[in-house]
Order: structure tokens, then C-alpha cells, then sequence
């Protein structure tokens, strides 16, 4: 009223009150104010407070699931079978190129051949020339995950019946 807001001076020049405005009026519209503002900032601490407890248990939570899903993940390899040899080179075209073998895949499975009963690279030759024709199934591990492969073996342009050549893994 009259121009007078918050920090307006309630007396004249000469230190008297204003003769031109209700005082009374006035400082009671200025204490609600003041009363109203204390309680927003209140409110906003305690808004503020919030925010950041539940930013911090969003935290706890990410990093929690973080470490479980490492902790699967490392199971997960410890539950990985062993492999007996690897695969160094795939020849482009070859059966074992179109059945999906790459290089670097561990051989876990190679038809009847596993870690079990491996001896030596004949074992794997064998099953070989008693399945040429007919698909073969071949488990290898790459990147840390199982992958299951067909495998069929037969005669093509290039040298032997697969195409790729493998070493026993020395364990």
C-alpha cells in the first residue's frame, strides 16, 4: 500500500511514523511474510535432504546390483566347462569357416571328444574321418560364454576335411 513493500522505511525523515499509511497494517503483512519465507526454506531444506538420501540409496542399490552381476558373472565362469584345445586358424570357405568356428574358440566338445577322454589330436581326427558327411556337434568357448556350433566335415578345395587347425591346450 502507498509503495511500501519489505524493507521500506515505516518512519519520515524526521523519525516519526508515517502519517500516510496503517502501521499496524503493514507490520503484520511484513511478519507473515517473514513467517511464510522461514517456512519455505524449511520445507526446501527438508525437500533437499530428501533428494539427497534417496540419490544416495540409488547409489547403494546401483553399486550393490554392479557387484552382483559381477559376482554372476565370475560364476558363470567358474561354471564353464574346461577346454582341451584351441582353434588357431580358419581357412575362409572352409566347413569349419561356414559352421562358425573362429579362431581362438577353446574346444570343450568336439563330438564324442571332451576333456575327459582326450588324449591327443588323433582323438580328434578320428571322429573326424568317422563323421565325414554327417554334422558333428561342437562346443567351444569364446569371450567367456558357451556357444554351440554343427560342425559337418567333408571334402572341399582346400586341405583336410574342417579347414581350421587345432592345438591341444596345455593345462
Amino acid at each position: 500500500q502507498k509503495g511500501v513493500g519489505m524493507t521500506e522505511p515505516l518512519v519520515d525523515a524526521e523519525g516519526f511514523p508515517r502519517a500516510d499509511i496503517d502501521l499496524y497494517q503493514v507490520r503484520t503483512a511484513r511478519h507473515n511474510i517473514a513467517c511464510l519465507q522461514n517456512d519455505h526454506k524449511a520445507l526446501m531444506k527438508q525437500v533437499e535432504e530428501a533428494l539427497h538420501q534417496l540419490h544416495a540409496r540409488e547409489k547403494e542399490k546401483q553399486a550393490r546390483d554392479e557387484a552382483e552381476a559381477l559376482a554372476e558373472a565370475m560364476s558363470q565362469n567358474q561354471n564353464l566347462p574346461q577346454a582341451f584345445a584351441r582353434v588357431n586358424t580358419v581357412t575362409p570357405g572352409s566347413p569349419a569357416s561356414i559352421s562358425g568356428l573362429q579362431v581362438d574358440d577353446e574346444i570343450v566338445e568336439f563330438g564324442s571328444v571332451n576333456v575327459k577322454n582326450f588324449q591327443n589330436l588323433q582323438n580328434i581326427a578320428t571322429v573326424v574321418q568317422h563323421s565325414e558327411g554327417r554334422p558333428l556337434s561342437v562346443t567351444v568357448i569364446r569371450g567367456g560364454k558357451k556357444v554351440h556350433l554343427g560342425l559337418t566335415p567333408k571334402r572341399w578345395a582346400g586341405k583336410g576335411l574342417l579347414g581350421c587347425n587345432i592345438i591341444p591346450l596345455q593345462r
